[in-house]
């Protein structure tokens, strides 16, 4: 892509994500994604209905008179956004490919945690870590990453979330949040799944094409893995290959959802064919019911 081009996309893309983040996600990420923490702030003498446990008794001893330890929240968070950049997000049988709308949900993110002061940092993967951008706050930071999602081309087709999470619990080591962006084309990281969300606050954004979960009768079609490359030639007017598919696909939806409960992850499954924005509202609406 030319450089006026991606300069055009980006712009555009900005443009879009930004307004949506003002409009909508701005104080619902506030409210959901809150400090982690408390950091000290002062001493101060003690006064009735201080909580007692909060005594500074070192401080107490050399005055001679109690003194309680203040704390404020601590607000800044970092961010991280583990995006998929793997062949089979290529895809997209409607009005956008899947790596489109991934592109755009991590700018809105992206865009709300710096409007939140926060500190944002991407882990692009497929097979292996294709590039880490260590977390930074910014608007500048913010374009740079969304110039690196649209130009973005990685040389390995393949998906390997359970690499990408050990890769992210090793590099980043205070707790953070944590938005894994992919279309979950993969199987066994479920050990790495549970062991990130432990250490962070991992939320997954599985993001998927009405088309991969039903094939069309459309007679002997030839088809390509996108990730492995390999051709092959199939007979989609054959109801046994149709209902075949479907179940597998069922099958592996499950297993995925069924992951996300075990780990204590939550999910917004967002189709390449719908607005992002209703799944991602519902899923902060969810989070701020809990806390």
């Amino acid at each position: 892509m030319e450089t006026s081009e991606i300069f055009k996309k980006v712009r555009k893309i900005e443009i879009k994500t930004r307004g949506l983040s003002n409009q909508i996600f701005s104080g619902q990420y506030h409210s959901v994604f809150k400090g982690r923490g408390m950091a000290f702030a002062e001493v101060r003498e003690y006064q009735f209905g201080d909580d007692i446990r909060s005594i500074d008794w070192n401080v107490t001893a050399r005055f001679n008179h109690p003194y309680v330890k203040v704390f404020d929240e601590e607000r800044e968070l970092t961010v991280m956004l583990l995006i998929d950049v793997s062949g089979s997000n290529e895809f997209g049988s409607k009005t956008v490919f899947k790596q489109d709308a991934i592109t755009e949900i991590a700018a809105v993110l992206a865009f709300s945690a710096i409007q939140n002061n926060d500190k944002v940092g991407v882990i692009f993967f497929s097979n292996h870590i294709e590039k880490f951008i260590p977390p930074k706050k910014g608007t500048s930071h913010i374009l740079r990453i969304i110039r690196e999602l649209v130009d973005f081309k990685s040389d390995n087709r393949e998906t390997n979330i359970a690499n990408a999470l050990k890769y992210f619990t090793n590099v980043i080591k205070k707790r953070c949040t944590a938005f894994l962006i992919s279309d979950f084309q993969d199987r066994g990281f479920d050990d790495a799944l549970k062991i990130a969300n432990k250490k962070h606050d991992v939320i997954a954004v599985h993001v998927y094409d009405s088309r991969e979960l039903e094939i069309p009768r459309m007679g002997i079609v030839r088809m390509k893995d996108a990730e492995t490359g390999k051709n092959r030639w199939i007979d989609l007017s054959d109801t046994r290959v149709r209902e075949s598919f479907h179940r597998w696909t069922e099958e592996h939806e499950k297993k995925i959802s069924d992951l996300f409960i075990r780990s204590g992850v939550d999910v917004a499954r967002i189709s390449t064919d719908e607005d992002y924005v209703k799944p991602l509202v519902k899923m902060f609406k969810k989070r701020e019911a809990r806390s």
